[in-house]
């Protein structure tokens, strides 16, 4: 596993200014996720219908996350939960940190069986599909393919000015995070990796991260 750079808190970080990795990346962020939607639209068509089929619930599941600079926007996602249980989970996501968000917090997701989850969710949880939608949100741009992962408003509001630079620039569907540890790793961790990117961001580390990110898909190397 790489190692992240460990960035001093004194030394304040500042998002690429460079204007043609800019225009560049949202050029490749249109491209690739327009053609990405297009291949797998058969496989959200058929998503969409077995939700659909399942409990006649919503089909999209919509959550406010941070974006770039703390704006917050809606992710996309494919609901895997049951329709009567959401109040309930949006309730538990809560967080309550005086200071800052602590270097050994790990974000648990459910693990093993949850009656909760619907029998097609357990299915796109598991593969991860049901985060494709969020290619949408790629091509509003509200996201890019790589970047920091969205935090939910619950934990980003915790941040202190050191951790919140990760919201420099714009999240993304996966990151140097994402590719060096993924669900497995701490806060303060993910908080490294993330600084980093934002301190070394050129087209050579996007395509880099991506391409990570594809053989990662493809070999099933942990969980984003």
């Amino acid at each position: 596993m790489s190692q992240p750079l460990q960035t001093s808190t004194n030394v304040p970080l500042k998002p690429s200014k460079n204007i043609f990795y800019k225009v560049s990346k949202r050029i490749f962020d249109i491209i690739a996720s327009s053609f990405i939607l297009i291949l797998i639209s058969p496989i959200l068509g058929y998503v969409a219908l077995r939700i659909k089929l399942e409990d006649n619930g919503p089909v999209i599941f919509k959550q406010k996350r941070a974006g770039l600079n703390d704006r917050p926007f809606l992710i996309y996602k494919f609901r895997s939960m049951k329709v009567i249980n959401r109040q309930k989970d949006k309730q538990e996501n809560l967080y309550n940190w005086p200071d800052r968000v602590p270097d050994d917090f790990v974000f648990k997701t459910t693990t093993g069986f949850n009656p909760n989850v619907t029998k097609i969710g357990r299915f796109i949880r598991k593969y991860s599909i049901d985060e494709l939608p969020q290619f949408i949100n790629v091509l509003k741009g509200e996201m890019s393919i790589v970047g920091p992962r969205p935090e939910i408003i619950e934990i980003s509001s915790c941040y202190d000015d050191y951790q919140a630079q990760r919201l420099f620039v714009k999240p993304g569907i996966t990151g140097w995070a994402q590719v060096n540890g993924r669900s497995e790793i701490s806060h303060g961790e993910k908080i490294a990796y993330d600084l980093y990117y934002v301190k070394h961001q050129s087209l050579v580390l996007d395509f880099k991260i991506f391409f990570k990110t594809v053989y990662q898909a493809i070999f099933g190397k942990g969980a984003i």
